[in-house]
């Protein structure tokens, strides 16, 4: 089999560039549109661990902020980085030197991004000195770092729903409903305390479904709204942004888990010079200034949708062809879900599509490589999807199967090797390894690598492919447990 071979892409990748504009972030002092002359914060993920506050800082010359790698909140675009916590702390960077009067001595701001449920242990275990992530100050929360003076007040974490979801009237309704939340997230605790309400009132339950940490509030809200999932509790600010992005989306700012909350930066106890001087810039700035409105307009330029990979049309075009991808998920050792996940992002499980160099069926076959992969006539489902799945296990096998992976991350770098093409890989696995970051782990790793280094491309192609492999998943499941709860009835 020809390394040449190439299967053509045909659908275009979902990129969601849009950021949020949060009220924590919304305004701290004027500012003028960045200019491309002025020197760039470093990306860095700095292994040692170091505790101190900012006299200590100072003399590093480094504060490290720890942030989340989001369409939002901190991302890198061709070496470029960008989103809300960057403008923000860099203003913060600019004006604490400006007070300093370092000059050439400056004390950099660096950014680690890590997934939602290590913020706060590496902030308390000195590998960070300051998370900023829109974290809702919690009981839980108070008991393991410090937080700043709030940068938003009168938070309500809402009920949202989506065009699949159950009707939703009152707070009592959420009982028995599967909600999906992640474990590190301030919303759980909420709904883990609405579910001890429950219990003591002889209600059922809220079913707390977990979802994996390196998907942002946005992704989430993306999904419902596409109907991938049935239900989900945000911050009401979030919410009603992004109502204006997604129209599916029903915002209800009438049923919450908690009201009132405060959003703020962490910081580790015992810094107090730190949050002093963090809280100097919260009240000095304010909120609703044109520092605010430009990180308005800079990150409201585009949004697009995830495609409803869920739905019961194309879930039924799914189980038809599930059959196929089963078997050769089987044959060539993949993860059949993962197949069908890039099927979904290709054609939309479309056996008619044709792309415009000529490459079709659900996994965009070339006419060329279906002939040299030997698997019958691609224009026929079966073999179409037998080409698909042959070509990946040839990626998997000559550049990955001895690589200390797992399954999954296999497949991601198989996906991530074929849009970028596998000596790509290879540089970027070394680069990060380089940089103390795990090159066998594509999500929170190599990627960012990526993103700094290629672009956005490949990334978000990657990350288009797991947001369906998710759904699929999800299905899968909830087909597990209707027969399972069958059974067991039919037992009675």
């Amino acid at each position: 089999m020809g390394v040449g071979m190439k299967i053509r892409s045909y659908a275009k990748v979902v990129v969601i560039t849009c950021g949020l504009f949060v009220f924590l972030f919304s305004g701290f002092g004027a500012a003028k549109a960045e200019s491309p002359q002025k020197p760039k914060l470093g990306l860095a993920l700095p292994s040692e661990k170091w505790e101190g506050d900012l006299d200590g800082m100072v003399k590093r010359r480094m504060i490290r902020v720890l942030v989340v790698y989001s369409k939002t909140f901190f991302f890198v675009d061709k070496g470029t980085q960008r989103g809300i916590s960057y403008d923000v702390f860099r203003k913060f960077e600019e004006e604490l030197n400006r007070k300093l009067k370092t000059q050439h001595m400056r004390v950099n701001v660096v950014f680690i991004p890590v997934s939602r449920d290590e913020l706060l242990p590496a902030l308390s275990e000195g590998k960070g000195d300051i998370a900023a992530a829109n974290l809702t100050i919690t009981g839980g929360r108070e008991k393991l770092v410090d937080f700043t003076d709030p940068l938003l007040t009168e938070v309500n974490e809402i009920v949202v729903t989506g065009p699949e979801s159950p009707q939703i009237a009152t707070i009592d309704d959420l009982s028995g409903q599967e909600v999906f939340v992640r474990h590190s997230s301030s919303y759980f605790e909420s709904l883990t305390a609405l579910n001890e309400r429950f219990k003591k009132e002889g209600k059922s339950e809220v079913k707390l479904l977990p979802t994996p940490e390196n998907l942002e509030d946005e992704d989430l809200l993306e999904m419902l709204n596409a109907g991938l999932i049935k239900l989900l509790v945000v911050d009401s600010h979030k919410a009603l942004f992004w109502k204006q992005i997604f129209p599916d989306l029903t915002v209800h700012a009438d049923i919450a888990v908690r009201s009132g909350g405060s959003i703020a930066w962490a910081i580790r106890e015992n810094s107090p010079q730190l949050k002093a001087e963090l809280n100097e810039f919260v009240k000095k700035n304010g909120q609703s200034t044109a520092f605010g409105s430009e990180i308005f307009r800079l990150y409201l330029k585009s949004a697009r949708y995830v495609k409803n990979a869920a739905s019961s049309a194309e879930m039924k075009k799914f189980r038809e062809l599930v059959q196929f991808f089963r078997k050769y998920g089987d044959t060539y050792g993949m993860d059949w879900v993962l197949m069908a996940a890039q099927g979904y992002q290709e054609s939309r499980l479309d056996q008619n599509a044709k792309s415009p160099v000529g490459a079709v069926g659900v996994m965009q076959v070339m006419p060329a490589t279906g002939k040299e992969l030997k698997v019958g006539d691609i224009r026929l489902e079966e073999p179409n999807i037998h080409a698909g799945v042959k070509y990946i296990r040839f990626m998997v096998d000559q550049y990955f199967k001895d690589e200390p992976m797992d399954n999954l991350n296999k497949g991601l770098f198989a996906f991530a090797a074929y849009n970028a093409g596998p000596g790509r890989v290879r540089q970027l696995r070394k680069a990060a390894q380089k940089r103390g970051l795990n090159p066998n782990v594509w999500f929170n790793n190599v990627e960012l690598v990526a993103a700094e280094k290629i672009g956005r491309e490949t990334v978000t192609y990657v990350s288009n492919i797991y947001k369906y492999y998710i759904a699929y998943k999800l299905s899968q499941q909830k087909y597990i447990e209707r027969r399972e709860t069958k059974e067991q009835f039919e037992q009675q």
